[in-house]
């Protein structure tokens, strides 16, 4: 075989193998950020649900306030 084919080959198979190598390195990256953004979002989901319970319980309490007040004043228009 002649030493230009060769080289050809040797050249052909370093390409193809710094390519895949490339291309798995870029492929790991990624799927870090995602996981590093995937946390995030959790984060995110985890602070609207309290944020969503902690505006029910206000409404509760508010509720209940509003119900003792009237129970005051109907308790203070008795006497």
């Amino acid at each position: 075989m002649p030493s230009e084919i060769i080289v050809a080959l040797l050249s052909m198979a370093g390409t193809a193998i710094g390519s895949v190598a490339g291309v798995m390195a870029a492929n790991k990256l990624t799927n870090y950020r995602i996981e590093q953004l995937e946390k995030k979002v959790d984060k995110h989901n985890t602070v609207i649900e309290r944020t969503f319970k902690l505006e029910e319980a206000q409404a509760v309490l508010t509720e209940q306030i509003k119900v003792a007040n009237h129970r005051i004043e109907d308790l203070e228009r008795e006497d």
